[in-house]
């Protein structure tokens, strides 16, 4: 063999061996959950992983999500790290967030950059939803609480004995519905962080009548009939606490959207596999547009009826909490003016 043949076997050899360690450092990247894009010092990609791909599926996402890179790739070649968000729109609107590093020493004559891209549209969401929820928390406590400023000051300047009665009863009433929003705001706190609740076997009927036990009161003050249908004795599987709750925030909700006079009613369907707990009623129903709203905090079909009616906005967020809880779902029917039906599913066996 001539040293010709050796020097190409040699070149073959090295050849190989950097096919082999290019497609290890592929394989390594395709399994990193972050999208990775290495730009050359012309800013040429010069290797990406799957996930960079995945980011941007449509031709116009890609192009917006090329073009910041390119923008955050050139900063950082003038200050060593650079980033920034772009949100891509569309029917689920996305938020891509691009880090870009300069990096001197992977044997280029002149300095790479490395892009990290990531989806932030859950975390933009999240943050959304924390800032929604101080804020709204922070609106609900402030009218109780300024209701009993403006009491008390009239209260103390106050001899008739009538004024101070009719006054001393409104400051009860608003210590009451400062008291059920932070009741409400604690019993929606143990249902979201009991992602598995402490399950034991209970009876389906006595969910019920505490459930119907809780609202009762408000409902004879309303001028509202409360009826239950469940079967007797039969068992399940759950968190009594969280069912309970649950049961009682749909009662409680028909009672204060319904007219003195009507009916509010609580069946319990059960089979084998599944139990259903529906409510009933003849009220002021739901818009379709707002069906699947209604299950988030604070949200209000109609402001100016939710005022009067004194809810937190947290009942049916508990809900669809303890449904998730116990593996289940809650459905609503509803139409305005011809009242609506809430159906709690859930396992009936764990």
């Amino acid at each position: 063999m001539g040293q010709s043949d050796t020097v190409a076997d040699a070149i073959r050899e090295q050849e190989q061996e950097l096919a082999e360690r290019l497609g290890l450092l592929q394989a390594a990247l395709d399994a990193v959950p972050l999208g990775v894009v290495v730009l050359g010092p012309d800013g040429s990609e010069l290797l990406s992983n799957r996930a960079a791909a995945g980011l941007s599926d449509a031709r116009h996402d890609q192009a917006l999500v090329a073009h910041l890179m390119g923008q955050v790739a050139e900063e950082a070649g003038r200050a060593g790290t650079s980033s920034a968000t772009l949100e891509l729109r569309g029917p689920v609107p996305r938020m891509v967030e691009v880090r870009a590093t300069r990096v001197s020493d992977l044997g280029y004559t002149e300095p790479v950059t490395v892009a990290v891209l990531q989806d932030v549209s859950d975390r933009h969401r999240l943050d959304a939803v924390r800032r929604d929820f101080v804020a709204n928390v922070s609106h609900e406590l402030r009218t109780p609480i300024g209701a009993l400023g403006a009491l008390a000051e009239a209260l103390a300047g106050e001899d008739d004995p009538d004024v101070i009665r009719r006054l001393a009863g409104r400051m009860g009433a608003e210590a009451e519905r400062a008291a059920g929003l932070v009741a409400d705001l604690l019993d929606l706190s143990r249902v979201e962080s009991a992602a598995q609740p402490a399950t034991t076997e209970v009876t389906i009927d006595r969910i019920a009548a505490e459930a119907v036990a809780r609202i009762q009161a408000a409902a004879e003050e309303r001028g509202i009939s409360l009826e239950c249908q469940a079967p007797l004795e039969a068992g399940m599987d759950g968190d009594p606490g969280q069912l309970v709750s649950a049961v009682a925030n749909l009662l409680d909700n028909a009672v204060k959207y319904s007219d003195a006079g009507s009916v509010v009613d609580l069946e319990v369907r059960v089979d084998d596999a599944t139990v259903v707990f529906l409510v009933r009623d003849q009220g002021i129903g739901i818009p379709a547009r707002d069906h699947q709203r209604i299950f988030e905090r604070f949200y209000r079909v109609d402001q100016a009826r939710s005022r009067d009616t004194g809810g937190t906005g947290l009942g049916l967020s508990i809900v669809r909490h303890v449904a998730l809880n116990h593996g289940g779902r809650v459905m609503v029917k509803s139409r305005e003016g011809e009242g609506s039906e809430f159906a709690l599913e859930v396992p009936r066996w764990s």
